[in-house]
């Protein structure tokens, strides 16, 4: 068998490196049927020098080199790919670009688990479920982690095997490596492993005043270093305050912190030479402990605080426990087991029995079984999907294929502009929505440098009694008098989220002018879709300026013609605003949610939120967005259209989710609104993509035969504004549940600090 391991490696100095490194040799053995090699995730500021098993690298934080890495992985030949996973290796927010290399992976995955919290952010939660769906098999070193995978992350029971952390097999005499350290009159108190204010040094140290005074020969040895995290954050400030602590203590002849990372070899000769080896963590929330695993498999007497793999792995007298912050209790059994060395000597006999059972060549010959029975499976085919995590980043690449000193082409011909078509009203305004959303969200200045051409085209096709053409030939002549109502009112949706989110004044200016002198047109609209628009234009114009009471009582009225429009046409079984679900249907709802945010309306609201459901019960029946197709849309007591599915109505979607959960704070809006960000990417009736990674353009729609390859500005507008609103979802529901779960109290420090 051939396997291929995804980790940290040595000579980088990480835990999980030192697992993945021990876990390669114990599986190859001494066998010449099992080979591997190692793909490395580096630091982006580090350099390794690494060793030959060592054939593929990816920088931590370059989500392109995860894309490359599972191409090679794919035409390597290996049977099964091993990951390692803790959130902390991985590039993006949570450890998000794994996704990017696991989705594109063609052969077998195990995953072993190093850590899994029971109280996991969002993103964590989703990056961990979606792991371990893609996954023939999860390893976890801990019984608790079973429950937690199971209880929290869906897993189901038979994919999860329990494989113990393994220990190297080394063997020292205690009274040799002592003589070595020249600490053979010490007795030795040890704790080892990356330091931070997580790990409770202080609390070991604390316990110490009164040992000394009954065991002066005492030693308490610290070995290990900052965790690099930690230093760059906080540089050593925690090692500063453990050795202001041991002076204050009038402990400098009984504690050692060296601030050394320490060879493999070298740290075993420490714990054999250990008399009692000490974990004094602060917290329950510790899933696996390589080094408590290390001091079990050397035969240490081990106290520990009753974290979760402390818990179970000490259990039945192969260690002892002391509770949390307790350095009382920790003196106590301290003096207990030096006070009576047939104790102790017990003590170290029934943990290095139980450490035979964990050395690194048995737990390799049970991960080459789980293997052989990996291989059994046949290897599902994966659907063409893409977690709303594992965004690709946002490009304007297209965009700026399509936009010249005019305007933006409205069509093209698969990636390549349409100049036969020329420009529309309808995608300049889109256009400015979304370069303003860009630069709002990202910082995006290449976008905002395209503003002035989008709202050059508006001010240019603006009539003067405030209508708007439409169509514009590549000649720059005008292709019609009057545009439609829709392209009116999607201007005026753009000019007044202009106008509440100005770049700069001379922006809002010439938005202003444009706006205001389109103001005489609203009252006069019979389209429900551009008065809809118009609302939500009135609606960010308001935000600005709420004290402006003619347009206050004109977006009432506005707003009372939608509701009149559901009221004739709704019944019990039709909750909707015509006889008919055509384009753009999310909209109409949409509009009544900004209109219920400006105005405190019983019937804006219920209405709203009726005509919503009614449309999610017609559009998620089967889990996924299901958009009412073009070809001749859905009549009421009529069969609804399946294909010709736009990019519009999706973008349209999630907009609708987005204000609902801005209003509720419910969840299930925002899962509705990631699932329909989803349809871009495969989570759809066709289970194929319509956004194109080449050419960062989106395809037109969903056909019965396919996928339209043109990818015009309406359908890539409708997807970057779909991600952009997909991130400021996110964000909101982050900052949401952080506010949520602190007190004021807490809120208030914070922001004093």
């Amino acid at each position: 068998m051939k396997f291929v391991y995804i980790g940290t490696y040595p000579p980088r100095e990480c835990g999980i490196g030192s697992f993945t490194r021990d876990l390669y040799y114990s599986m190859a053995g001494d066998s010449t049927n099992n080979k591997g090699f190692i793909v490395a995730i580096n630091n982006s500021d580090e350099k390794y020098s690494y060793p030959k098993e060592v054939k593929l690298t990816i920088q931590q934080e370059n989500r392109n080199e995860y894309i490359a890495a599972a191409k090679h992985i794919n035409n390597s030949g290996a049977d099964v790919c091993i990951l390692q996973h803790e959130f902390g290796i991985f590039g993006g927010q949570s450890g998000i670009y794994i996704l990017s290399l696991l989705h594109s992976l063609k052969i077998h995955l195990v995953v072993t688990l190093h850590t899994i919290s029971n109280t996991p952010s969002y993103t964590e939660k989703a990056i961990l479920k979606e792991i371990c769906k893609m996954a023939n098999m999860v390893v976890v070193m801990n019984l608790k982690a079973i429950d937690f995978l199971t209880d929290i992350y869906d897993v189901p029971r038979e994919k999860i095997a329990f494989i113990e952390h393994g220990v190297p097999d080394f063997h020292f005499d205690q009274k040799k490596v002592k003589k070595e350290f020249k600490l053979e009159e010490k007795k030795i108190l040890l704790t080892f492993g990356f330091l931070s204010r997580n790990k409770g040094i202080e609390v070991a140290i604390k316990a110490l005043p009164k040992l000394v005074k009954k065991h002066p020969n005492i030693i308490y040895l610290v070995l290990g270093k900052i965790h690099p995290s930690v230093m760059r954050s906080s540089g050593d400030e925690y090692l500063v305050y453990l050795r202001q602590l041991i002076k204050d203590l009038t402990l400098e002849d009984h504690v050692i912190i060296p601030n050394e990372y320490v060879p493999q070899e070298d740290l075993f000769k420490y714990l054999y030479a250990s008399d009692i080896y000490i974990t004094p963590y602060n917290n329950e929330a510790q899933i696996t402990s390589g080094t408590l695993s290390y001091a079990v498999g050397a035969g240490s007497a081990v106290i520990s605080t009753p974290y979760w793999h402390a818990t179970e792995l000490l259990a039945n007298g192969v260690g002892r426990l002391f509770d949390f912050h307790n350095s009382n209790q920790l003196t106590d059994i301290l003096i207990e087991l030096l006070d009576e060395p047939e104790t102790l000597h017990a003590l170290r006999k029934k943990a290095y029995e139980y450490g035979r059972n964990l050395t690194w060549p048995k737990t390799g010959i049970k991960y080459n079984n789980l293997m052989f029975d990996t291989l059994q499976d046949e290897i599902e085919i994966k659907e063409q999907s893409f977690d709303i995590l594992n965004m690709p980043p946002l490009s304007l690449r297209h965009i700026h294929r399509l936009t010249d000193d005019t305007g933006i082409i409205q069509h093209a011909k698969f990636n390549i502009p349409n100049l036969k078509d020329g420009y529309c009203l309808d995608d300049n305004a889109r256009a400015l929505l979304m370069a303003l959303l860009a630069y709002k969200g990202k910082n995006n200045y290449k976008a905002l440098e395209l503003c002035p051409i989008y709202l050059s085209y508006i001010h240019y096709m603006q009539n003067e009694d405030g209508t708007f053409r439409n169509f514009l030939g590549f000649d720059r002549s005008f292709l019609d008098e009057v545009g439609s109502e829709d392209s009116f009112g999607r201007t005026i949706w753009a000019l007044g989220y202009l106008l509440s989110n100005p770049p700069n004044y001379s922006y809002y200016q010439s938005g202003e002018s444009i706006f205001k002198k389109a103001v005489p047109v609203f009252d006069k609209l019979k389209s429900i879709r551009s008065i809809a628009n118009t609302i939500i234009g009135i609606s960010y114009y308001l935000k600005r300026n709420p004290a402006d009471d003619s347009m206050t009582e004109l977006l009432s009225r506005l707003s009372k013609k939608l509701v009149e429009s559901y009221e004739t046409n709704s019944s019990d079984s039709w909750r909707w605003f015509e006889p008919f679900l055509t384009y753009d249907n999310a909209m109409l709802p949409l509009a009544l949610l900004h209109a219920a945010e400006i105005h405190n309306d019983d019937k804006i609201r219920k209405t709203a939120f009726s005509s919503m459901e009614f449309l999610i019960s017609k559009t998620f029946a089967n889990g996924y967005l299901s958009i009412i197709g073009n070809d001749s849309w859905y009549e009421k007591d009529g069969k609804r259209a399946v294909f010709a599915q736009q990019p519009l109505d999706a973008m349209a979607m999630i907009l609708l989710f987005k204000q609902a959960f801005k209003l509720t704070k419910n969840i299930e809006y925002l899962e509705k609104l990631f699932t329909s960000y989803m349809w871009f990417h495969g989570e759809n009736d066709l289970r194929i993509g319509l956004y194109d990674s080449e050419t960062n353009g989106c395809c037109d729609g969903l056909e019965s035969y396919g996928v339209n390859r043109n990818q015009g500005a309406e359908s890539t507008l409708a997807y970057l504004i779909s991600h952009l609103t997909v991130l400021q979802a996110h964000k909101d529901f982050n900052k949401a549940s952080f506010i949520k779960k602190r007190s004021p109290e807490k809120i208030s420090q914070n922001l004093i600090n």
